[in-house]
């Protein structure tokens, strides 16, 4: 059984207030840069994630996806379309005295929305367009290569979701913050 949630409590409402990042300016700048997000779903009683590379379109508030025209995905977001997507990067560990002081930094942005296969020919030819862009900046339709053809457009499903609410959330340590480093390094 789930515990109650407060009537008061938004989807996008961060604990941490000292946390929170407000400025729209930035989440719009992480959604733009980060590499991939997960897309977080359900059906019936089973929660599903899937990590997909994506491109958010300011002017209609919206990510969009791209995957296969069958499977689990499209048939999770036909039957409940209300998802959470949420992309993060991971900055320095932060050691402690104590294990329970452990720490890490972070940046991180949660959407809560609805989400739909695209139908129309021109939106899914433009979220793919969008999807390229991002990913292969430096290349050119009808130079790098061809322009999306109609068998592409049938054999792939785009994927729109629109954004009610989101979050932003960041911890950032001094830069001389004691024995901090890079996990990877």
């Amino acid at each position: 059984m789930s515990p109650m949630v407060p009537p008061s409590f938004r989807r996008s409402q961060v604990r941490r207030k000292d946390r929170a990042v407000d400025d729209q300016a930035w989440i719009v700048d992480f959604l733009h840069r980060a590499p991939y997000g997960s897309l977080a779903m359900a059906f019936r009683e089973q929660p599903y994630i899937v990590t997909r590379t994506f491109a958010y379109e300011e002017a209609k508030h919206a990510i969009y996806l791209h995957g296969a025209t069958q499977g689990r995905t499209l048939e999770y977001v036909r039957a409940n379309p209300q998802v959470a997507f949420s992309v993060a990067e991971m900055g320095r560990l932060l050691p402690a005295s104590r294990a329970g002081e452990f720490g890490v930094e972070y940046r991180s942005v949660v959407a809560f929305g609805r989400i739909s296969m695209v139908t129309d020919p021109e939106e899914s030819r433009h979220g793919l367009y969008l999807l390229l862009r991002k990913y292969f900046p430096a290349l050119q339709v009808g130079e790098d290569y061809q322009a999306i053809r109609e068998s592409e457009l049938k054999a792939t499903a785009v994927l729109r979701m629109d954004i009610d609410e989101w979050s932003g959330k960041e911890k950032k340590a001094p830069e001389d913050f004691p024995g901090a480093f890079d996990h990877l390094k």
